[in-house]
């Protein structure tokens, strides 16, 4: 194998060069001093060929190993950013007198070498890989998407180019180390341009970039960051956030530390992780909920470029999704090949879809199909529903919740739905506040008639009783179901109107039977909600608690997620399919409810 031999490089130049360390043999393929005069001063030592090749999409070094297999090889990354590649052999060659069992000759043979290679910062350190084929050893070092660069020029744009006085921007990570990357990056800018390489010092050791005329600078932060307070920040650069342990230095660095500047901003970059109880996945689906319009926020710009989770993570135009520099900074054929060894092998499958494609793999999925929801977003029109017999759902809150009243009018023929008329309260004092809190357009809903206030800061029960006393009189409510948390003397109250009141448990054995109905009559298509958007907010929060016997109940993974409306649909859903159309007399005109 010919030995590829290059001027040796600086690190600034995003070259991956070796690193000498106590192996005095260890050859540098970037040092003209290497050649083969060099190499013939130790008789006694063999050097591996090592040869380096770069092009646009990653770096690939090749190891000159006859004879050597996978297993003889260790390829590890240290604290220091490099990559070590360990070969290890032994071998034993014997000739034996059978008769006599004794050795007329016994050699032994012991190869041992260890190469290090300082690796640049736009590689993508977890997606290395090697193979061994042909009695060379291959290691694929990808480079990166470019988030790194486009951190750095943010710094740099916050440092010496938002005429802030005296600016402190700040990029942290999980480690120093990480948060250096972007650092480096934005130092290597600050270089290759002469006017700011003139009024910008660089100080390597402190990881600090100072601009002189505003007297600003750029630091890289310690992981013991949380444990300090009183910064005065005018800018962070958060570099890799699923990588952080806890919400700590998050919280030090966002909350509250920026109210002194005039114009702070929190940039954050990140690949997808695989744990949902971080504060990477609470960010990410902030982000989510508000490109889905379920969240408003105008201070907060989500940018994602990433698969969804039910798209065919095999597909080359999902690849393009998760990829915007796919066929520039990364090739596709490289994407093709990890696809295909995650397809022979379901253990990388996660692996792919969670680097390649951004994927959140291991998150909670919500369990209804919006899609499919959508699609029953058959008009509803009151006045057509007037007379007809129906089944309440009633679902209270005090505070923080939403009081839910949902009607379910049965279909009276097999080509008839079951149509979902849903309410909606929120006490009055409280609306500014939700929407400040929950990012959850309130507001909006209350101006469009989608959701009502009652006076106060608590919900009015006494306003929503005359409400459901006015719906009797315009509806056939049969029955009305309800969660008995809370609820005896609303209870009381609308009995003395009239209505009957059923108890509904909110255990699996309850809750299940129409839950899972609630699915299936979605999937068929036999459900007209009108495209309610308080009610497709409270479908699209569901997440699905089950029990070891199979049952499932409807739950939310965070207070700021309501599902009230949800639970209200299913009680509803539950009487509706039970009793029908049947005008008859209930049981519970006879005996009263039996509260257990």
């Amino acid at each position: 194998m010919k030995r590829n031999v290059k001027p040796n490089k600086t690190k600034e130049d995003k070259t991956m060069v070796p690193v000498r360390r106590n192996q005095n043999w260890l050859p540098s393929i970037f040092n003209d001093f290497l050649g083969n005069d060099w190499l013939a001063e130790r008789h006694n030592t063999t050097a591996p060929a090592v040869n380096i090749i770069e092009d646009e999409n990653e770096y690939k070094v090749e190891v000159a190993a006859p004879g050597m297999t996978k297993e003889d090889f260790k390829v590890h990354i240290n604290e220091d950013n490099e990559l070590i590649v360990t070969m290890e052999k032994k071998a034993e060659q014997k000739e034996e007198d059978k008769k006599k069992g004794t050795y007329l000759r016994r050699e032994f043979s012991y190869t041992k070498f260890q190469q290090s290679l300082l690796l640049p910062d736009n590689v993508v350190r977890e997606k290395i890989a090697a193979k061994v084929e042909n009695g060379v050893m291959t290691i694929e070092i990808p480079k990166k998407n470019g988030k790194s660069e486009l951190a750095a020029a943010v710094a740099l744009l916050l440092t010496c180019g938002d005429g802030e006085e005296r600016a402190e921007v700040y990029g942290c990570a999980a480690d120093r180390q990480q948060a250096a990357i972007v650092f480096d990056v934005a130092a290597d800018m600050v270089r290759m341009c002469p006017a700011l390489s003139k009024r910008v010092k660089i100080l390597t050791s402190q990881k600090r970039i100072v601009y002189i005329p505003t007297n600003s600078f750029y630091q890289v932060l310690s992981a013991e960051a949380y444990s300090k307070h009183g910064f005065n920040i005018h800018g962070v650069v958060f570099d890799e956030l699923h990588t952080q342990p806890n919400r700590k230095l998050f919280d030090v660095m966002t909350k509250g530390s920026g109210d002194a500047r005039m114009q702070p901003l929190y940039f954050l970059i990140t690949t997808a992780g695989n744990d949902t109880n971080t504060i990477c996945y609470e960010v990410h689906q902030k982000a989510q909920d508000i490109l889905d319009g379920r969240k408003v926020d105008p201070t907060f710009y989500p940018v994602i470029y990433g698969a969804e989770p039910d798209e065919d993570w095999t597909d080359p135009e999902v690849w393009k999704k998760a990829n915007p520099s796919l066929g520039i900074t990364v090739g596709i054929d490289k994407v093709e090949a990890a696809c295909e060894s995650a397809k022979q092998n379901p253990g990388e499958e996660n692996s792919f879809r969670q680097l390649r494609l951004n994927q959140w793999v291991k998150q909670a999925v919500r369990w209804m199909p919006m899609d499919k929801w959508d699609a029953c977003a058959f008009p509803v029109n009151e006045d057509d529903l007037e007379g007809r017999v129906c089944y309440g759902g009633l679902d209270l809150s005090s505070t923080t919740d939403i009081t839910s009243f949902v009607l379910v009018f049965p279909p009276r023929d097999e080509d008839d739905k079951y149509v979902i008329l849903p309410y909606f309260w929120v006490p009055e004092d409280t609306l500014e506040l939700r929407v400040r809190r929950d990012h959850v357009p309130y507001d909006s809903w209350e101006k469009e008639g989608m959701l009502q206030t009652t006076e106060g800061n608590v919900i009015h029960y006494g306003y929503i009783e005359k409400f459901i006393e006015r719906l009797g009189e315009r509806f056939n409510i049969r029955e009305i179901a309800f969660d008995r948390w809370g609820a005896v003397q609303m209870v009381q109250n609308l009995e003395n109107m009239g209505f009957t009141v059923v108890p509904f448990g909110q255990g699996f054995k309850d809750m299940s039977p129409p839950t899972k109905e609630l699915m299936k009559l979605t999937l068929e298509q036999k459900l007209a909600h009108g495209g309610h958007p308080v009610l497709r907010w409270n479908m699209d929060n569901i997440f699905i608690r089950t029990d070891p016997a199979g049952n499932i109940k409807a739950d939310k993974e965070k207070s700021t997620e309501k599902i009230d409306g949800a639970i209200a649909t299913i009680m509803a859903l539950d009487r509706a399919i039970r009793c029908g159309n049947d005008n008859g007399a209930s049981v519970y005109d006879d005996r009263g409810i039996l509260f257990i």
